[in-house]
């Protein structure tokens, strides 16, 4: 009977419980670009597929398919700052919000003026061009942790899943969190494969995309202080690089956030400019109160699509710790969610926020993974209709900010 109850539950963990590479395995890994193709074609396949769409419609709307995708919501922000530098301030109808410029990080305004220095396209393609690369590095970055993490058909799923969100249209906008997640992937890799000079740096860089670039801080410094706890179990020398990648790791955002400050005269400047946008942290009061509101009340498609969106990443994160999944990348995703759950106004913006945190779609792609191949198409290619047509409404017919 004690044997048949080990053999059940070894089987239970097999079929339930990822599988990750041996250690040594993950620190010898090196990304083959051809391996991750597929991927990269699946990814690039569905999202101009995604951008054609938006452009046609916008066109049927007589909109202009560039001003959509490079110039609406933040994206205005982006190129203003590009060109003009920071200090651009609107008052809102009844002063209620001030908007401040200074509430975007300079990373990605910075890469648009230098593009579009070099090559002669126009600051709103430059933005774009840098938006759409980033995001083809982001999806090799994705592919690379679910290879690294578990097996090329995962890594493959991952992406295409990735790919699939609801508001993934924002990959091919000139938004920043394409950028972001393409240093956040990467910075994941270099971690769990301990490059951690390469990590750290990638984390600098991170911070200086968006405010919730801190996440990719956070799993470097986790990460690293794992490492060093290892070592120092295992009587093995310390790793002054880990030390190195720990303390490197948050500079870029804590440099930008000293700017602000210094900018408006008070260290807690930053948190100023955003709470006069209406963004604070409540920890979740304002996120709780727009579901009671939505269950009760009545309000548009996007928010209802938003809120599952919220509750979905809620109960996946749920399943990355049952799933016991590596401590960066659960350090990076429970930032990235309580940033996102915490946070105060843009509801339909959380979804957004949430697209860099692509590790917490790894139980689904390891699921599909064991799916035969034509329930595989199917389901995806089903996502793919439900993802396609909601981006292309999201960013063309709905007023709310994507």
């Amino acid at each position: 009977m004690g044997d048949s109850l080990t053999t059940a539950s070894d089987t239970l963990t097999r079929r339930f419980v990822p599988r990750l590479r041996q250690p040594s395995r993950q620190w010898r890994h090196r990304p083959e670009p051809r391996n991750a193709l597929p991927a990269l074609a699946l990814f690039a396949s569905l999202r101009l597929t995604g951008v054609i769409l938006a452009a046609l419609w916008s066109l049927h709307l007589g909109k202009h398919p560039r001003t959509v995708l490079g110039l609406e919501w933040d994206g205005h922000w982006y190129w203003h700052i590009s060109q003009y530098g920071y200090g651009m301030i609107i008052h809102s109808p009844g002063g209620h919000s001030v908007y401040n410029d200074l509430a975007f990080f300079p990373l990605f305004p910075g890469l648009i003026q230098a593009v579009s220095k070099v090559l002669p396209i126009g600051p709103i393609n430059a933005a774009l061009l840098v938006a759409w690369s980033a995001a083809l590095i982001a999806a090799w970055g994705v592919y690379a942790v679910g290879e690294l993490l578990h097996t090329r058909r995962v890594g493959i799923i991952l992406v295409v899943l990735w790919a699939l969100q609801p508001h993934a249209i924002i990959l091919t906008m000139a938004y920043t969190e394409s950028l972001m997640t393409a240093f956040a992937a990467w910075a994941l890799y270099a971690v769990l494969t301990r490059h951690w000079l390469a990590a750290g740096t990638l984390a600098v860089l991170a911070g200086l995309c968006r405010p919730n670039g801190i996440a990719v801080a956070a799993a470097v410094v986790i990460g690293a202080v794992a490492h060093l706890w290892q070592l120092r179990r295992a009587g093995e020398p310390t790793a002054p690089r880990a030390w190195a990648a720990a303390a490197l790791a948050p500079l870029g955002w804590l440099g930008y956030i000293g700017w602000v400050g210094l900018r408006t005269h008070s260290p807690l400047g930053y948190l100023r400019v955003q709470s006069l946008w209406g963004s604070r942290f409540d920890f979740g009061h304002y996120t709780a109160h727009m579901i009671k509101h939505l269950i009760i009340g009545h309000d548009t498609l996007v928010a209802y699509v938003t809120a599952a969106i919220v509750l979905g990443s809620l109960l996946l994160f749920v399943f990355c710790v049952v799933n016991k999944m590596p401590a960066p990348l659960l350090a990076y995703c429970a930032a990235l969610v309580v940033i996102t759950v915490g946070g105060t106004h843009f509801f339909t913006s959380k979804p957004r926020f949430l697209l860099p945190a692509f590790p917490l779609l790894l139980p689904l792609a390891l699921h599909l993974a064991r799916s035969r191949l034509r329930t595989l198409v199917v389901l995806l290619a089903a996502m793919a209709g439900v993802s396609l047509f909601y981006g292309t409404y999201l960013v063309t017919v709905s007023h709310a900010t994507p």
